[in-house]
C-alpha cells in the first residue's frame, strides 16, 4: 500500500493539472471500490473547480468550489494518472480506457485524470469541506510527521508506558499519521533502534531523536518520487526511485551499509508484517 511519500508524490504530480481547473465531466464506471461511491458522484463533480489539492496522511483531498471535498485513497494498487496536460509536464496522449479505469475526470485545461485500481481496495468519497476532518477515515488520525504538531514532546509522551514494540507504536496512525512499514523500518535503522524494542523502554532522549530522522527519511523518499515495489506509479506513470536507497527494507541477508559494521540484515515478523534491521547496529 502506498505510504505518505508515494501519496505526496502523486498529489504533487496531480496539482498542476487539477488545481484551479474545472472538472467538465466525471465518468464513474462502477458503483463502488472498497466502499460504495457517494450518491450522484458524477453529477456532484461535474462543473466544479478544484480550489486546492492537499494531503492528509495517506489520503488526497481535493477541495471543490461547491464546498465539498473529494477524498481519494489509493488502496493497495490504485493509481492516479494524468494524460494530455496542456502545461507540457505530461507528454502522454489520452490512452484508451482500460478495464480497471474506474473513475475518469475530464478537466477544462485538456488534462484527464484517471483512477485505475485493479484490486479495488481504493476509495473515493465526497464530504463537506468545512467538516472534512471529522470524516470517519480522518477523525482519529494523529499529527502529520512533516508538520509542527509532530514534535519531540509529542512522541515522548506517546511512548511513555507503552508496552508495544516501537515499530508498532510508530505504525499506530493515532500517534503519527501516514507512516507505513517501509519508512518505519528505514527510520529505526537510521536511529539505531531495534524494531522489537518496547516503546516504554527507550529513553526520552532516544525517542526525541526519532522525530528529525523520520522527517528526513520521508523527505528523502519524496524527493526520489516514492518507492515502487509492485503497483505504485507517479502521476505521469513513472516509477519512484527510493527503493534503490533502502538501507534495510527488503535486504534480508545483505551486508549492513553502516561503515565498518559486520552485521547482516535480518528479518522478523511483527503482527504479520516483515521488519528488517541490523542486529549489530540497532539495539
Amino acid at each position: 500500500m502506498p505510504e505518505l511519500p508515494e501519496v505526496e508524490t502523486v498529489r504533487r504530480g496531480l496539482s498542476p493539472a487539477m488545481e484551479g481547473a474545472v472538472i467538465t465531466k466525471a465518468d464513474v464506471n462502477r458503483a463502488d471500490l472498497r466502499w460504495p461511491f457517494p450518491p450522484d458522484m458524477a453529477l456532484r463533480l461535474a462543473g466544479q473547480r478544484v480550489m486546492r489539492l492537499r494531503r492528509r496522511s495517506k489520503y488526497i483531498l481535493a477541495d471543490l468550489h461547491s464546498g465539498e471535498t473529494l477524498l481519494i485513497h489509493l488502496g493497495m494498487s490504485g493509481r492516479m494518472l494524468v494524460s494530455g496536460d496542456p502545461l507540457g509536464r505530461f507528454a502522454h496522449d489520452h490512452p484508451a480506457v482500460q478495464k480497471h479505469d474506474h473513475v475518469v475526470l475530464h478537466m477544462d485545461n485538456g488534462a484527464r485524470i484517471t483512477f485505475n485500481d485493479p484490486r479495488r481496495f481504493g476509495a473515493m468519497d465526497l464530504m463537506p469541506t468545512a467538516t472534512a476532518e471529522a470524516h470517519k477515515l480522518l477523525a482519529r488520525l494523529g499529527p502529520e510527521p512533516l508538520g509542527n504538531e509532530f514534535n519531540e514532546a509529542h512522541l515522548v509522551t506517546a511512548f511513555e508506558g507503552r508496552n508495544t514494540p516501537v515499530k508498532s507504536a510508530l505504525l499506530d496512525q493515532k500517534i503519527v499519521s501516514g507512516l507505513g512499514n517501509i519508512y518505519v523500518c528505514e527510520a529505526l535503522f537510521r536511529a539505531g533502534i531495534r524494531p522489537t524494542r518496547k516503546a516504554r523502554n527507550i529513553s526520552a532522549a532516544r525517542v526525541a531523536t526519532l522525530v528529525p530522522i523520520i522527517r528526513q527519511v520521508l523527505t528523502d523518499a519524496i524527493e526520489a518520487g516514492g518507492s515502487s515495489l509492485r503497483d505504485f506509479r507517479q502521476a505521469d506513470g513513472e516509477l519512484g526511485y527510493f527503493q534503490h536507497s533502502f538501507d534495510v527494507y527488503g535486504r534480508e541477508k545483505a551486508p549492513c551499509r553502516t561503515p565498518e559494521c559486520p552485521g547482516v540484515i535480518a528479518r522478523a515478523v511483527q503482527s504479520g508484517r516483515s521488519s528488517f534491521f541490523c542486529p549489530k547496529c540497532q539495539r
